[in-house]
C-alpha cells in the first residue's frame, strides 16, 4: 500500500532527509521519501501496519521540525 502526505511547514532539507531516513526504519515500511522541493511524503508498506506507520511517521514529523503539519495528499 502507498500512502501520500504534504509535509506543511517543512522548512528544512536537511530535515526532510533524516524525516525520510527515520520512516524507512519503521517496522512495516518497504520505502519512503520526502521531497523538499514539493513537500510530498510518500509511504509504501504492509497494508495491515499502515495506520501505525502512519501514527509513528506523523510523530516522527513534528519531533523533528515541530512547526511542521501532516495532511493527506
Amino acid at each position: 500500500m502507498k500512502k501520500k502526505f504534504i509535509i506543511e511547514g517543512l522548512g528544512c532539507a536537511n530535515c526532510a532527509s533524516k524525516m525520510e531516513d527515520a520512516i524507512k526504519k519503521l517496522d512495516g515500511v518497504k520505502d519512503a521519501t520526502v521531497n523538499f522541493i514539493t513537500r510530498k511524503l510518500v509511504i509504501e508498506g504492509e497494508d495491515d501496519k499502515m495506520p501505525e506507520i502512519i501514527d509513528k511517521a506523523a510523530k516522527i514529523v513534528k519531533d523533528i521540525e515541530p512547526y511542521t503539519t501532516l495532511k493527506k495528499a
